[in-house]
């Protein structure tokens, strides 16, 4: 089984879109897609993910299922310095020094920034909703790993955000949520490709073969878009726009 998580286009923000170069990712990315023999495709409820699903939708006839619990991490936690609630990704490089707890991923949700919110809230919400989805194709989670008694050859696809993708992926891998907030990047439009890997019988776990791959944008000499970086990476400060 394969499983795409496919991060939204280029981001229009403050209109809930995807810009006009996001649109023209969004039609590269239907052009790879088409080419995968892709069953079944759930679709966040925030604009910048239905429009990028829209070109493929429209090349290939399929439909797709809107799923409210694939909008980007609702999880929040209390900002002391700026005096409000935030994302709960995005934090300063000191903060994961001080705070080893945060690269367990049995203790995180234990650190005392990540429970001044409701980040355990929404987490437990994801992985629920998500496991039942992956029972519907016969994989029933145990632990860190899934069982199975057919091991469909299926290939499914989520369009999705940052936040909530690395959470699918963290809660797949096994790997502490914060870290793979602060330490990988899925840039506009990219594929990560998680695969089933069946060592014993009936017992599967799931390997990333992909993470954040562009593949489609260099075949097309795209540039790679930097929406969702922090400020030091742009040309440009007017550039820097964080997600919400």
């Amino acid at each position: 089984m394969k499983i795409l998580i496919i991060r939204h286009a280029e981001p229009d923000y403050e209109n809930n879109t995807i810009t006009e170069k996001g649109w023209r990712e969004a039609r590269m990315l239907a052009e790879r897609l088409a080419k995968l023999p892709i069953s079944d495709v759930y679709v966040s409820p925030m604009g910048r993910a239905q429009h990028t699903a829209q070109p493929y939708l429209e090349l290939t006839g399929k439909s797709a299922q809107t799923l409210d619990w694939l909008h980007e991490f609702r999880g929040r936690v209390w900002d002391e310095e700026k005096g409000k609630n935030r994302c709960a990704w995005n934090m300063k490089p000191r903060f994961w020094n001080d705070h080893p707890e945060m690269f367990d991923k049995d203790r995180w949700l234990e650190n005392e920034l990540m429970s001044s919110g409701n980040v355990e809230e929404v987490w437990q919400e994801t992985i629920k909703e998500f496991d039942a989805i992956l029972e519907g194709y016969g994989y029933k989670k145990d632990g860190f790993f899934y069982r199975t008694e057919q091991s469909p050859d299926t290939t499914i696809a989520f369009f999705c955000h940052f936040g909530l993708g690395m959470a699918l992926i963290s809660h797949l891998s096994g790997v502490a949520l914060p870290m793979l907030w602060q330490s990988f990047f899925m840039p506009a439009s990219s594929v990560t490709t998680m695969v089933t890997e069946e060592r014993v019988k009936g017992e599967v776990f799931f390997k990333c073969m992909q993470l954040g791959d562009t593949s489609h944008l260099y075949a097309n000499d795209e540039p790679v878009s930097k929406k969702g970086l922090a400020k030091e990476f742009y040309e440009s400060k007017e550039d820097a726009v964080l997600p919400k």
